[in-house]
């Protein structure tokens, strides 16, 4: 082999090689994008009147939730440091026929709190824990319909029928001018209709949670060194009223005029 190819073959190695290189490196491109320009389109609409299927609102209200239970910690704790809380509803149901909602669902509460590892009488040092739970709550309300009327709710139906008959009559025991006249009893009719009703349905507005919470049961642990205020808790008894606003809908149809 020549110098010539030598040299050629280590070349074409040095290419593949940053070749390679630089498919596996990760490559950014971008940067300041140029101003797009836009023109208004004419909107296509349907004029009236017209009779379209839209969500109504039936109702918006403020449901009031007293909620009382006790937390037990997987540890001793020293103090609460922050408690964060989320609404979750799993059930909202107006009953129909009925002005009642049921409602049901649960407080989803994030509790952060301090241990204790080492101590003295000066002090006292340790970890910071969390502990995320969820607190159920189930209510029902009575509902004043502040919106439109919820539908008229459509009543499945089954209605028998049946046709006349006229039959012959033994000889034996009747008379050759008695017949027997009744329905026929051999076959079965019926007509039922069934309706498809709209459920309401409900979308959440807002929630505010008014809290009260309470330590347990504190006290100081037996031979430790710990400041003279401090104490140790597992429970905490919370107290809370939840106000859920929120509005309860059915699709119903709506004349929409000129």
């Amino acid at each position: 082999m020549s110098k010539n190819d030598v040299f050629d073959q280590l070349q074409g190695e040095l290419v593949k090689s940053k070749s390679h290189a630089t498919a596996t490196c990760v490559n950014v491109t971008g940067g300041t994008q140029p101003d797009c320009v836009s023109t208004t389109a004419a909107i296509t609409q349907i004029t009236g009147p017209v009779t379209v299927k839209i969500p109504v609102v039936l109702a918006e209200l403020t449901v009031q939730v007293n909620m009382d239970s006790m937390i037990t910690l997987p540890e001793p704790a020293l103090e609460i440091k922050r408690i964060k809380k989320r609404l979750k509803v799993t059930q909202c149901l107006l009953l129909q026929d009925t002005n009642v909602l049921f409602l049901k669902g649960f407080v989803r509460k994030n509790i952060e709190y301090s241990t204790r590892g080492c101590s003295n009488a000066e002090g006292v040092c340790g970890d910071i824990r969390h502990c995320t739970v969820d607190v159920p709550f189930s209510c029902s309300t009575p509902v004043i319909f502040n919106g439109a009327m919820p539908a008229t709710l459509g009543i499945n139906t089954r209605d028998e029928f049946e046709f006349f008959r006229r039959q012959d009559l033994p000889d034996r025991e009747f008379a050759e001018k008695d017949f027997l006249l009744s329905g026929d009893f051999s076959e079965f009719n019926q007509v039922s209709q069934e309706f498809f009703n709209e459920l309401p349905f409900c979308e959440l507005i807002s929630a505010r949670i008014v809290e009260f919470d309470e330590l347990i049961n504190r006290v100081r642990p037996h031979h430790s060194n710990l400041p003279f205020e401090e104490r140790e808790f597992k429970q905490v008894e919370e107290k809370m009223v939840l106000f859920i606003t929120l509005k309860i809908l059915q699709n119903q149809q709506v004349l929409i005029p000129n």
